[in-house]
């Protein structure tokens, strides 16, 4: 075990700092958790979300299955275009609102990130915002972060939030992401949204980054902005789940059964 100036700061963060040498080249353990770290980010980028267990997750909420327009995984690597735009169709399964808020699972650039994290975040921060009317979960393939755009304009959301794979370092390859955005369209800005990042299991927590999205969500509808016109300020610890999720209204598209 090495003891050297370096041990506190290796003990502080997860990046690959002071790793030693052997000859011109790393010591065999760094390099074999390098190939590993870089093989479990591959896995992550081309993996396939599997939906149905997040749809089971979120029972009884309803969910809707949307594809963007690009067909594969190759293609929307290729083509970061096709996946911010839904494909031809998928527009009219989707329940028109008015609605305060509409979540986009996304797969993004981790599946990992989606499987593990999305369906307890959508969860916890349902619980923090009673008395919002929120529209059923829309769980978005080959998706990126502007889909949502489409998706919440075609569904008359005042707020989409898009939780999506975020693109795997070499430190995490679960990380999701939260993208809030206000009176969503097609062409909307990057700078008109809040991002909320590095909700992994070294990062922040599910419970926590529901805190944070509570709290913008609350702020976005009262001063009618996100993005650089909406700062999150929110201290620690002050938003609270004060009233249970039965309050929330949630809509169900014309001719669903009700769940048991």
């Amino acid at each position: 075990m090495r003891d050297d100036a370096f041990d506190r700061l290796r003990r502080m963060t997860r990046a690959r700092v002071a790793l030693g040498r052997s000859g011109d080249g790393l010591p065999t353990k760094a390099k074999l958790e390098f190939q590993m770290a870089h093989a479990l980010a591959r896995d992550a980028v081309w993996g396939k979300v599997n939906f149905e267990s997040i749809a089971a997750a979120l029972a009884p909420r309803e969910v809707i299955h949307v594809a963007s327009a690009a067909a594969d995984r190759a293609i929307y690597l290729r083509r970061p275009d096709l996946g911010r735009r839904l494909a031809e169709g998928e527009a009219a399964k989707l329940p028109p609102g008015p609605f305060d808020l509409v979540f986009v699972i996304a797969d993004g650039l981790s599946a990992d990130a989606v499987e593990g994290h999305a369906a307890n975040v959508v969860i916890a921060t349902e619980a923090r915002l009673a008395g919002l009317t929120i529209a059923p979960v829309v769980l978005a393939s080959q998706a990126r972060v502007a889909l949502g755009d489409d998706v919440g304009a075609t569904m008359g959301a005042r707020l989409v939030a898009v939780l999506i794979g975020e693109r795997p370092g070499l430190s995490a390859a679960d990380s999701l992401g939260a993208y809030l955005s206000f009176n969503p369209a097609p062409g909307l800005r990057d700078s008109a949204r809040n991002c909320i990042s590095n909700i992994h299991g070294h990062g922040l927590t599910p419970e926590r980054a529901a805190d944070k999205l509570a709290w913008l969500v609350r702020e976005a509808l009262r001063i009618g902005v996100t993005g650089i016109g909406l700062k999150e300020a929110a201290p620690d610890g002050a938003i609270e789940t004060t009233q249970p999720t039965t309050q929330i209204t949630h809509h169900k598209p014309t001719g669903a059964r009700a769940h048991e």
